[in-house]
């Protein structure tokens, strides 16, 4: 009668026991972050640590608002979302082309963007900043968005979901008369839409972490965004903890929110990309 229980082993068990202590290892500098920021001076720098606060309060924000914080976030936002959506068309129809088209050198560019991979962001620093320059993009928030929406790894990403589209939906749309462009919009980002989720939230975090880039970019305390607005409070406040974490949390609120966004198509995406192999 219970043959369609499913027993729970012994090594289920061990590995659930792991992942909830690697799971609360990993939360607990966030935990520790949000609820420092509602902490103040004497509560943060206590010899006992407070686990929770006993006083919350809203100094720390306060007084974070009194600076730029808000501009500076905006200007995170903006860069942010305007090189996740640049960033996944170009990369769905560089791959869908790469993947399904034939036409010279296919594969000599697209062992270059492989080899575009391999190559860190320092090494092509100077020529970028160059044309960022020559382009009179420098200290805009354009400087950090364009660099990021030719991303060798989101092609090859697309390129691989874009290998799983099946050639004879293709040749049936032809042959019912759908361009390329209605054949793209319908059946292409229909079929390779977890690997676009999985790409946004890859680019947004790697835009909104990319504190190199944007230190190079951005020099006006208008345009700078909230990893530079913080690394600038830290510098000139270095004992303030309360403001850093109060800086912090508020920086970690769009990264969560796109997480939770895309979270549902990021999943599918890394399982097709395990299947696939």
């Amino acid at each position: 009668m219970n043959s369609g229980v499913k027993k729970t082993s012994t090594y289920d068990v061990i590995t659930m026991l792991a992942m909830s202590v690697l799971a609360v290892l990993f939360i607990f500098p966030v935990y520790w972050i949000i609820t420092g920021s509602f902490k103040d001076a004497a509560a943060i720098n206590a010899a006992i640590p407070q686990w929770f606060p006993q006083n919350p309060n809203l100094e720390n924000f306060v007084r974070l608002f009194k600076n730029p914080a808000l501009r500076w976030l905006f200007n995170s936002i903006v860069i942010s979302i305007f090189a996740m959506g640049l960033t996944c068309v170009t990369a769905a129809m560089a791959g869908y082309a790469l993947a399904k088209k034939r036409f010279i050198g296919q594969k000599v560019l697209f062992t270059l963007y492989i080899c575009a991979m391999a190559l860190p962001k320092q090494v092509v620093l100077v020529p970028l900043l160059k044309e960022i320059s020559f382009l009179n993009l420098h200290n805009t928030l354009w400087a950090v968005v364009l660099p990021t929406v030719g991303w060798p790894f989101g092609v090859f990403l697309m390129k691989q979901f874009s290998e799983t589209i099946p050639t004879e939906m293709l040749e049936a749309a032809r042959i019912d008369g759908a361009g390329e462009v209605q054949t793209f919009l319908s059946i292409v980002l229909t079929i390779v839409k977890p690997g676009i989720g999985a790409l946004a939230i890859f680019t947004f975090i790697s835009t909104w972490n990319d504190y190199f880039l944007q230190l190079i970019m951005l020099n006006s305390k208008e345009v700078l965004t909230i990893s530079l607005g913080i690394a600038k409070l830290q510098a000139e406040m270095s004992n303030d903890f309360g403001l850093i974490m109060a800086g912090a949390a508020l920086g970690s609120v769009p990264i969560i929110i796109i997480f939770l966004m895309f979270q549902k198509y990021f999943t599918q995406g890394i399982t097709m990309g395990a299947v696939k192999g």
